[in-house]
């Protein structure tokens, strides 16, 4: 055996952050990630036979709406404990997380709280769009990378093909260095020659163990070697200078050099193993264990401030792994247990959690009682005797702290800061689906369970779009699951249907109105009348009220009452049924009677008045625009330019991105055209396409597309 096994928790007073490992799997969908996860746990003896994800039995994907698709879609966690030769005992917490962009929102979340990427690409399919989004994404946080080839036992794998493509992906400045080589190829592969330590490590039924280095790799693999030592030193002078003039560095001083340079992500290693021959996977534990950053070698990062960092207005602090320190904790996932309630993940990033504290949350400032963590197995959750500073755990009931809070003590001085966890950018909802209660207690329920969806999964919003409710997220899976999820967990059943564009209307043409309210009933009657001159103004105006009235023919107290009926009138729609925007309506003239009149009075006439000049001028159709920016790969930025002038959007602008990988386009869109353009777009960029967008105003419809999705406003 390479490492050695140790299923049982480290005790919680004998860990040290130092020996903590929090590692984030990803990679594109279908790459081998869960099933490495999977075959780590039986190498180290947390699990005793390996589950498949075709079978539904991984511990990761344990949901039923990833057993019934076979696919990861949420952030799963696993601890094991891995003692590497020669080494002491390590404590990993492995991070699983969809490779679908769908599902984008918990690599995100994996990513913010993990001290390494372990980075899986398939030895068959090689950098995919997947592997390209999340080294991005990686990037943003400068976190260190590991890559790891998986399913060399394949067809068609092939190792070499994976780390040229890899040295692509990197660019200038960042070693990917493969550190070995397989052993055997496709069906053959049974173990791999380790380049850093001229080791070769053959599988068989009774698990790794070391033989001479075969001769049909052996030349292959001093070269490597050679290459290796070469590039490592070069990164030393002191160890180049030796190098240079006959001293072969040892391997203990190579590992101390590549260990400094993984953690500046100046070097990316490359690894194999294949998570179903389990061939590989104790080196990839080994390594971890070894190499790997520790949260005591990078501490987390936090943003104080309220602005943004690259604008000055916040500034990006550390916060040690100290176990003696303040406890500060980092909520990265929250989900709904049917049996337990709410459950949230988190990462302790100062400081030590032995039982129930008092703490506060720092964006809101209310309390938060943190009761004592668990370790988490996927969907199990395992006793412990605590947590200290580096940990992810799990721990219940937190009342207020949804994913992305930051809880410190009350005394701490970054409480009386406006302090965030340090994050990847924010990823925009571009797809959504109206939502329709089956039943009147699910309508009912619906806007709470809503708001448990969002609380659970930021990267989710819901948004009201005229008589609508609309759910939007990251693709047509991300809706489709959290409407699932709603169903099993909370209860709520719904239909979706497609989003209704908002239309809205305004007058066509200048021109005067009488609003006039006359009601007599015995006693007191009803009476107001009003002088409106309406007249449209430029897109964007919004209301524009005039008082003209002289000699108070409307006294000055129900003046602020026809305005207000004004925009009754406007927000009940025209005659089109869409709501009004964008007028100019001046108050002329009008009659009181000292009994009769009153603000209701005045507020109705207002609004008979508005209505009135809307039919006697007629009104023009207006839609929604948005201005939308996307980011693609270069090569892409012609189809893309093509595919925005067939949805009669105009390209505002183009740039590049600061690294020159990306083109960045802006346009103004007409909203009805971006509902469903993110799927599009994915399909045009194979996955790399990415967009924002925000309302922009209104623009006349030439030739009247309405149609029957137009939204009527207050319908």
């Amino acid at each position: 055996m390479n490492g050695a096994r140790d299923g049982a928790s480290m005790p919680v007073r004998n860990l040290d952050p130092a020996s903590i490992r929090n590692v984030a799997v990803a990679g594109h969908s279908g790459s081998g990630g869960t099933t490495l996860v999977e075959a780590m746990l039986v190498a180290a003896g947390t699990r005793t036979r390996a589950g498949r994800v075709e079978d539904g039995t991984t511990v990761c994907d344990h949901d039923p709406e990833e057993i019934a698709r076979g696919v990861t879609l949420t952030l799963a966690v696993a601890d094991l404990e891995w003692t590497p030769p020669g080494g002491e005992q390590t404590h990993l917490t492995l991070l699983d997380t969809p490779g679908s962009p769908d599902f984008a929102g918990s690599l995100d979340a994996a990513l913010a709280v993990a001290d390494v990427l372990l980075l899986t690409v398939s030895a068959v399919d090689g950098v995919q769009p997947g592997t390209i989004a999340t080294w991005r994404r990686a990037a943003e946080l400068d976190l260190p990378v590991v890559a790891v080839v998986t399913k060399e036992h394949k067809h068609r794998a092939s190792f070499h093909r994976c780390v040229e493509e890899l040295r692509s992906l990197a660019g200038d400045g960042v070693a990917v260095l493969p550190l070995e080589l397989p052993l055997g190829e496709e069906e053959a592969f049974h173990g791999v020659a380790d380049v850093l330590a001229n080791t070769a490590w053959v599988y068989d039924a009774d698990g790794p163990h070391t033989e001479p280095m075969p001769a049909d790799v052996a030349d292959e693999e001093a070269s490597a070697h050679e290459e290796l030592a070469e590039e490592i030193v070069s990164h030393d002078d002191a160890q180049l200078e030796r190098y240079l003039d006959g001293d072969e560095p040892t391997t203990a001083e190579l590992r101390t050099t590549l260990r400094a340079e993984i953690l500046a992500r100046r070097a990316v290693p490359v690894l194999i193993a294949s998570g179903v021959t389990g061939v590989g996977v104790e080196e990839v534990l080994d390594f971890l264990c070894e190499l790997g950053p520790s949260p005591a070698t990078r501490p987390a990062r936090v943003v104080v401030g309220s602005g943004d960092v690259d604008e000055g207005g916040a500034v990006v602090e550390t916060v040690e792994a100290d176990p003696d320190g303040d406890v500060v904790l980092q909520v990265f996932r929250t989900l709904t247990d049917p049996y337990v309630g709410q459950i949230s993940y988190l990462k302790v990033l100062s400081g030590r959690l032995d039982g129930a504290v008092q703490l506060v949350n720092a964006t809101t400032g209310s309390a938060e009682r943190v009761h004592l963590p668990f370790r988490l197995l996927g969907a199990e959750h395992l006793p412990a005797e605590g947590a200290v500073a580096g940990q992810v755990v799990g721990v219940a009931k937190l009342s207020g702290s949804p994913t992305g809070s930051l809880l410190l003590p009350a005394t701490s001085p970054l409480a009386r800061a406006h302090v965030r966890p340090l994050l990847p950018r924010p990823r925009t909802p571009g797809y959504g689906v109206a939502l329709v209660a089956e039943r009147s207690s699910d309508e009912e329920k619906l806007p709470g369970a809503l708001a448990r969806l969002v609380l659970a999964d930021p990267s989710l919003v819901v948004e009201q779009v005229g008589s609508q409710t609309v759910l939007r997220g990251l693709g047509d899976q991300h809706v489709a699951v959290a409407v699932e999820r709603m169903a099993r967990l909370l209860g709520v059943v719904v239909t979706t249907e497609p989003v209704a564009v908002a239309y809205g209307e305004t007058i066509a043409r200048a021109t005067t109105a009488e609003g006039r309210l006359k009601k007599q009933s015995g006693g007191h009657g009803q009476f107001a009348l009003v002088q409106l001159t309406v007249s449209p103004l430029p897109r964007g105006s919004g209301l524009e009220f005039v008082d003209s009235v002289v000699g108070g023919a409307v006294p000055r107290q129900f003046i602020p009452a026809v305005e207000r009926g004004v925009r009754d009138a406007m927000g009940h729609g025209g005659p089109r049924g869409h709501r009004v925007v964008d007028l100019r309506v001046e108050l002329t003239d009008g009659k009181a009677h000292a009994v009769d009149s009153s603000e209701m009075a005045f507020r109705t006439a207002g609004s008979l008045g508005v209505r009135a000049a809307l039919e006697a001028a007629g009104t023009v159709l207006l839609e929604p625009m948005v201005a939308l920016t996307v980011r693609v790969p270069m090569d892409a930025q012609g189809d893309v330019l093509g595919d925005l002038a067939t949805r009669r959007g105009q390209v505002t602008g183009t740039s590049m991105s600061e690294d020159s990988t990306e083109a960045i386009v802006t346009a103004r869109v007409p909203a009805g055209e971006v509902e469903r353009y993110l799927m599009d777009l994915r399909a045009l960029t194979h996955g790399l396409g990415s967009m924002e967008h925000v309302p922009d105003g209104y623009e006349e419809v030439r030739a009247e597309r309405s149609g029957p999705r137009a939204a009527r406003v207050g319908a």
